[in-house]
């Protein structure tokens, strides 16, 4: 379960902001994102994500859902197979229209959480074939039961990790794959974190515990520095990006793309 099997990404798929995300959901009080600002951090990012070595899928921009660009959360990219999620929020939830024909491209097998089960991806941290799944406000116990049964048919495990401060379990949690974690907040007291070796994020920095490992490389959100050194010190290359707008909308790197 926690064997120091890297993945390997090739491709990701990523959905450009639209003007409409200054409505988007936040509790995060940063005030509102600047949008022009926010379309030039994610051209940053896609530039990244190439440099990686990902091909990547640009889709365009959503206006019907202030928040489509966190298109990490409408799907869990297994190597299996793709599970289509059915997001928490109420404003959200109709995001997971328009991700199948694009996942079909790509999977020939896509499976699909329904009601009453809701999931949003980014509670869903995979670690070589096991998946952890946070319940949070947006993923409820039906919705990770459903993940679970549908894991265990393509020979993966799932597990459930309760949560009561985070939005997601990816805000304060991320794998950097060899047996690594990144650990903030309420997880580091945790018994089932305890056999990884732990990258300690302080409270003064919770929003970069949201980083992103791609193939050897560790994608930081900009301005962390103490963090950016533990993960440096811990023996990986870092990558510092700004997500300063999307940060206003309690989005962060991981939530920015499907990687597969």
């Amino acid at each position: 379960m926690t064997g120091n099997m890297n993945r390997i990404f090739t491709k990701a798929i990523v959905r450009k902001p639209c003007r409409e995300m200054v409505n988007g959901l936040t509790t995060a009080e940063l005030g509102k994102p600047d949008y022009l600002k926010a379309l030039e951090q994610h051209n940053q990012y896609v530039d990244i994500l190439k440099e990686c070595g990902l091909q990547v899928t640009v889709l365009e921009a959503d206006s019907d859902y202030p928040d489509s660009t966190f298109i990490e959360d409408v799907a869990v990219c297994t190597p299996k197979c793709a599970i289509i999620t059915n997001p928490g929020a109420l404003s959200r939830n109709g995001e997971k229209q328009g991700i199948k024909p694009v996942l079909q491209k790509f999977y020939s097998t896509i499976e699909e959480i329904t009601n009453p089960g809701t999931l949003d991806a980014g509670d869903v941290m995979i670690v070589d074939n096991h998946f952890y799944i946070g319940i949070s406000e947006r993923t409820n116990h039906e919705g990770a039961a459903q993940l679970i049964n549908i894991l265990q048919k393509y020979d993966m495990t799932g597990s459930e990790v309760p949560l009561k401060e985070m939005l997601h379990l990816k805000t304060g949690l991320s794998y950097l794959e060899q047996n690594t974690l990144l650990i903030s907040g309420e997880f580091v007291r945790y018994p089932e974190f305890e056999k990884f070796s732990r990258i300690i994020v302080d409270g003064n920095e919770l929003y970069a515990a949201n980083s992103l490992w791609i193939n050897g490389n560790v994608l930081v959100p900009k301005g962390f520095t103490e963090t950016k050194n533990k993960i440096e010190k811990a023996g990986y290359k870092t990558i510092e990006t700004d997500v300063s707008e999307f940060r206003k909308l309690d989005g962060g790197l991981s939530c920015l793309s499907l990687r597969f």
